[in-house]
């Protein structure tokens, strides 16, 4: 077994680490220059500690954009959708009208500043390291690498700019006249609609995906991880370790023990709910500016 040893990158002022603790040896594996070959890495839980509506639901509570009685109202209207994503694929229907509600009415450009903001204060303490230095990898091998999430196409765009990465895929929001109309231009960024992003990514920059690499925390992510060459799990979930086992791929955990528990609860619940008090923080702020 591989020695454990404590890791600090930074602090936010809380005494929140980004590396939390990591495996002598999860270093990464050297990669050749290889100009058809890139690297496709999930935010959540495999980029980033939790979930990245979390932390923004957090920088946007801070900022007093929403009430305790707006998130415990539009806490469980979120959640159930969430839940009918989940058990119900096939059916994205509601789902999907709910996905960008929070954004509606909303300049793309005041979106991109305050998630600026937030990735700075709340997020960056929360990049893993090994996950980060994985990317870096590739990156030093010539290789391109993008961030691919469910979140809105800019906020994954301002994490992957803030990274040094090349670029994002995400769920994109419809916009007129330089604001959000709270509806969605295709689908959701989930599950299958991740490995399609991906090969129509390829072929238009030419990359062959046998000889492309994806990192995922999440089974969720099974179609993008089969459709590359090299599949690797990252903090994966039980289901995707089962999957990854029997397939014979790469797993890279840093998390530990105690603290792996204890970032399942942010990540997962607390990222449904947090996604409803965006709704309902953005919600009052389209309110109180009517109001003025």
């Amino acid at each position: 077994m591989p020695r454990i040893r404590k890791v600090t990158v930074s602090t936010d002022g809380h005494g929140h680490t980004a590396g939390w603790a990591e495996a002598e040896g999860d270093q990464p594996v050297p990669v050749a220059p290889d100009p058809r070959a890139a690297a496709f890495f999930d935010v959540d839980n495999t980029m980033m500690q939790g979930a990245s509506i979390y932390w923004l639901a957090r920088g946007l509570a801070a900022r007093r954009y929403f009430t305790t009685s707006d998130l415990a109202r539009f806490a469980w209207q979120q959640a159930r959708f969430r839940l009918l994503a989940t058990e119900h694929a096939g059916d994205m229907s509601q789902a999907k009208e709910a996905a960008l509600a929070f954004i509606e009415g909303w300049r793309v450009n005041e979106v991109e500043r305050l998630t600026e903001e937030i990735f700075d204060e709340l997020m960056v303490p929360r990049i893993w390291a090994g996950t980060r230095r994985l990317a870096q990898g590739h990156l030093d091998a010539g290789e391109r690498v993008w961030l691919v999430s469910a979140a809105p196409v800019e906020i994954g765009r301002v994490i992957a700019t803030r990274l040094g990465l090349t670029g994002a895929i995400g769920t994109v929001a419809e916009v007129a006249d330089g604001a959000y109309t709270g509806r969605l231009v295709g689908d959701l960024m989930h599950g299958p609609a991740k490995a399609e992003a991906v090969s129509q990514l390829a072929e238009v920059e030419g990359l062959d995906l046998a000889r492309c690499a994806a990192y995922s925390d999440s089974v969720n992510d099974l179609p993008m991880l089969s459709a590359v060459g090299r599949a690797v799990a990252i903090n994966p979930d039980g289901t995707l370790l089962r999957q990854a086992r029997e397939r014979g791929w790469e797993v890279r955990d840093f998390r530990t023990g105690r603290r792996a528990v204890r970032i399942a609860v942010p990540s997962t619940a607390a990222a449904g709910l947090l996604a409803g008090a965006v709704t309902a923080g953005l919600a009052l702020h389209r309110r109180r500016r009517a109001m003025l």
